[in-house]
């Protein structure tokens, strides 16, 4: 394959919220420029995993090479297609790290939202070209002269500058590519330079070992060179490498701008990491590409396998998919109730619920999650200092101060939601800081909120209280001092650690209330009587009792001198009161399962 010119080549990526059209556009580009046939298309071709064809949502970036021809001379398109769901963020900063330039895409029929704000800062960050295009003008709904003013408004051009398409009919999509041929910035590299190539994301092949996705920046990668990491200093033969044309189709090597995949043989998950500098090793370079700032954790859950032999197993999985989603962070421990399991940190409860998903499909696994939660810091009175990811971590001894992590929220809503919105914010212990009219009668609200209070069923309520009009986008914004309290739960005076949590004081009482009255259901009632309690420190709030099964032991009497009967029960309640000295509350793994695993319906 001839060496090609960075100058004929174009990298852009589609960023937009969530269900606007990006794949639907994305499967129109692909038919336009040839790369697939009519006959082997399919809805969402570019989106290979189950979850994301059942869910319709783009969990993964997809990277695809596209011929396009402009004025007799042929280009080559590199698109990356995102996610729109504010816990992919971290897919959508690495795919822009590979681009010059966006496609800005607006539904025509519902407008900018948060996620569309929080995409396009990013992309602004990144000093990068924007191309606004309004999608789904096919719409009865679609009010395209109306959006284009705000998108105008937004970006500061005129309205007439917003391109408008149809992924569904196709309508516009060729003057979109044309528009990216014109606007785009060629990439700009060193084409004689020692190789630097920026590792944007990597994939676990069963059969090939680590593939792993670039995006040259200087110089020349060729196959059966001996390539190193610049941060691991692994290194390696190219055994193959190739463009997603898109499928892979192998070449002889990468020039200046293009977009490939390199495949070693290696085996090894950890020797490939996302945001690593490639170079060559005859030649290395002097100082690697700037990479990204890693993930920060947002909700933590512990994972644990249903059947403990299967530990080893979820250990390798979660190495699998660290590899395929970088975002994901993991460390072992051990709980008295459920064995041995992982604490993994995730970006948002949909990150959760899709990497649990993918390990019980893909590696055949059982698992329980726990209720999720988030980082506190915690200072003692004698002035040392606790970080507690796990409420089984909560000091014990006087407390002088709790720190939790706090969030800039932004939420863009009809403006007839406005009080709807700010009460379930107030409820959550929210602060404004700020509201905007985008346009008469749209506006977006900056809160300041806890993230505990965000990880659970914030996203539920706010659309359930805003007929699913409102969108979320939320970023961490350091931490704040707040009177948060543990709350124990004690059977028969003994604490269980599975079931501590931690929550704010006005709430104590609440939870208390709501577990003891859950375990009271869940724990089958034993030969004595056994109180559940909720405390805070030494101080019970709450209380449950699980009767004793008693024996009939006045069967056998009847008629005759109460004084036998009283005999006999008073022979009984001895032997209850020594039984409940000596017994034990036997908890079934039902009932841990049941009270530790999130609400039913607490979905993001």
């Amino acid at each position: 394959m001839p060496h090609l010119d960075p100058k004929l080549i174009r990298n852009f990526c589609i960023i937009a919220h969530i269900d606007h059209g990006k794949s639907t556009l994305a499967d129109r580009m692909l038919l336009k420029t040839g790369v697939v046939d009519q006959r082997l298309m399919r809805d969402q071709y570019l989106d290979r995993m189950d979850i994301e064809r059942e869910r319709g949502i783009t969990i993964k970036s997809q990277a695809v090479r596209m011929p396009w021809t402009v004025a007799g001379a042929e280009y080559t398109l590199n698109m990356i297609d995102t996610p729109g769901h504010v816990d992919f963020s971290y897919e959508v900063s690495r795919s822009l790290a590979a681009c010059e330039g966006a496609v800005l895409l607006v539904d025509a029929a519902q407008g900018i939202e948060a996620q569309t704000l929080a995409n396009l800062y990013l992309a602004l960050e990144n000093d990068m070209d924007i191309i606004p295009v309004l999608n789904k003008i096919d719409l009865p709904a679609a009010q395209p002269d109306k959006y284009a003013e705000e998108l105008a408004h937004l970006l500061g051009g005129s309205p007439e500058d917003c391109l408008r398409v149809s992924g569904k009919t196709g309508e516009g999509v060729e003057a979109l590519l044309d528009g990216i041929v014109r606007q785009i910035t060629p990439p700009a590299g060193d084409p004689d330079g020692p190789a630097r190539a920026l590792i944007f994301d990597s994939v676990y092949d069963t059969y090939r070992g680590v593939v792993t996705y670039v995006r040259v920046v200087d110089g020349r990668l060729r196959a059966r060179q001996r390539i190193a990491m610049m941060s691991t200093k692994a290194s390696h033969e190219l055994l193959e490498i190739g463009v997603i044309s898109p499928e892979p189709v192998a070449t002889d090597g990468l020039g200046v701008g293009e977009v490939g995949y390199l495949i070693t043989g290696v085996k090894d998950v950890r020797h490939s990491r996302v945001g690593d500098t490639v170079t060559g090793q005859d030649r290395p370079a002097p100082k690697p590409l700037a990479g990204y700032r890693d993930p920060k954790p947002m909700v933590f859950s512990g994972l644990y396998p249903i059947d403990g032999s299967d530990y080893p197993a979820l250990r390798d999985a979660l190495d699998k998919l660290k590899l395929n989603d970088a975002a994901l962070s993991y460390e072992p421990e051990t709980s008295v109730a459920l064995g041995f399991g992982f604490r993994c940190g995730f970006l948002g409860l949909l990150h959760l619920e899709i990497i649990r998903e993918r390990l019980e499909r893909e590696f055949s696994l059982d698992l329980i999650s726990t209720a999720p939660n988030v980082v506190y810091e915690v200072t003692m009175e004698d002035g040392t200092e606790h970080r507690v990811t796990n409420p089984s971590e909560f000091p014990a001894g006087k407390v002088g101060s709790v720190r939790e992590p706090v969030v800039r929220a932004s939420i863009l809503a009809p403006a007839e939601f406005t009080g709807a919105i700010m009460e379930l914010c107030q409820q959550r212990r929210g602060a404004m800081s700020g509201m905007d009219y985008l346009s008469q009668d749209r506006l977006e609200l900056r809160y300041r909120l806890p993230l505990a209070e965000i990880v659970f069923d914030f996203f539920d309520q706010l659309k359930s209280r805003t007929r699913g009009y409102a969108s979320l986008d939320y970023e961490l914004d350091g931490v704040e001092e707040a009177g948060l309290v543990k709350v124990d739960i004690l059977l028969q005076g003994e604490q269980v650690d599975a079931f501590s949590a931690i929550v704010h004081r006005d709430k104590a009482y609440a939870y208390g209330v709501a577990m003891v009255g859950r375990l009271r259901k869940l724990i089958p009632r034993q030969q004595f009587e056994v109180p559940i309690q909720a405390a805070v420190g030494s101080r019970v709030i709450a209380r449950e009792n699980v009767r004793a099964l008693r024996k009939d032991v006045l069967a056998k009497c009847y008629g005759g001198d109460i004084t036998r009967k009283r005999k006999l029960l008073e022979k009984q309640k001895e032997g209850k009161k020594r039984m409940k000295t000596i017994g034990r509350v036997e908890i079934p793994p039902e009932a841990f399962i049941a009270a530790l695993v999130a609400e039913p319906g607490a979905k993001p």
